[in-house]
């Protein structure tokens, strides 16, 4: 049968969006990019100028807060409509101010928990493409059918920076690039729930591997769950 759970996981910038993205419009099923529900609590704490290093405060205004994430509802290019406590924040967790503090917030144990259970409840309906850091190994760790996507930081650090120049933003290939490796240690290197492909996952290097190359293998993936008959490669790119 269809898988009914997808599970995407990798690093910054490494293409999990787009093919999260592209799998659940071509399913029709919801897309939840998790990294918004953890930039919209990093937004809440800095709006409320909470110290991001005090663990305790910054776990106790999230266990507070009310997120909403639904199809869009304005039509400006976002993916999704994003309110916290009712308030449509879908940009402004976009902001580098946002993207420098989220890492440590989302580093937290209590904060994980508490946007994990969230996560699972969507889950739990069932026909949703959920892309995050975690998703293969804690929060939906029975799904269906679990992706890992990766590439080089180099590869990762242009893209972003062609996304940031395209919005105006002057930062240089050596910051985003740094930027990038910083991400990815700490979210490597976490207590609570590091980022690493789940066992059973099926990886895909996009250094070199094409989008195209890549829908046209999920697609695959997806047609061998329907039929019972999963395809027999675990890897796809350099990996």
């Amino acid at each position: 049968m269809t898988p009914s759970t997808i599970a995407i996981d990798g690093p910054a910038a490494s293409g999990k969006s787009t093919i999260g993205f592209y799998l659940a419009q071509h399913l029709n099923y919801l897309y939840l990019d998790t990294g918004v529900l953890y930039r919209a609590a990093t937004w809440a704490v800095q709006d409320r100028r909470i110290d991001v290093g005090d663990e305790a405060a910054v776990t106790s205004l999230v266990e507070d807060l009310v997120f909403d994430v639904v199809p869009p509802t304005v039509d400006d290019g976002r993916q999704c409509t994003v309110r916290v406590n009712g308030v449509d924040v879908s940009w402004e967790i976009r902001s580098p101010r946002v993207e420098s503090a989220v890492s440590p917030v989302s580093a937290y144990p209590g904060v994980r928990a508490s946007l994990t259970e969230r996560m699972r409840t969507i889950a739990r309906n069932g026909h949703v493409v959920m892309v995050g850091r975690d998703i293969g190994t804690v929060v939906i760790p029975d799904a269906d059918l679990k992706l890992y996507v990766t590439a080089s930081a180099e590869a990762r650090a242009s893209r972003r920076l062609l996304e940031l120049q395209a919005k105006g933003k002057t930062l240089t290939y050596e910051q985003v690039l740094a930027g990038i490796r910083e991400r990815d240690h700490i979210d490597s290197h976490r207590k609570a729930a590091p980022l690493r492909p789940a066992d059973d996952a099926i990886l895909f290097d996009t250094t070199t591997l094409s989008m195209e190359a890549m829908f046209s293998a999920v697609e695959t993936l997806v047609a061998g769950c329907r039929t019972g008959n999963l395809h027999k490669e675990r890897t796809y790119g350099t990996v």
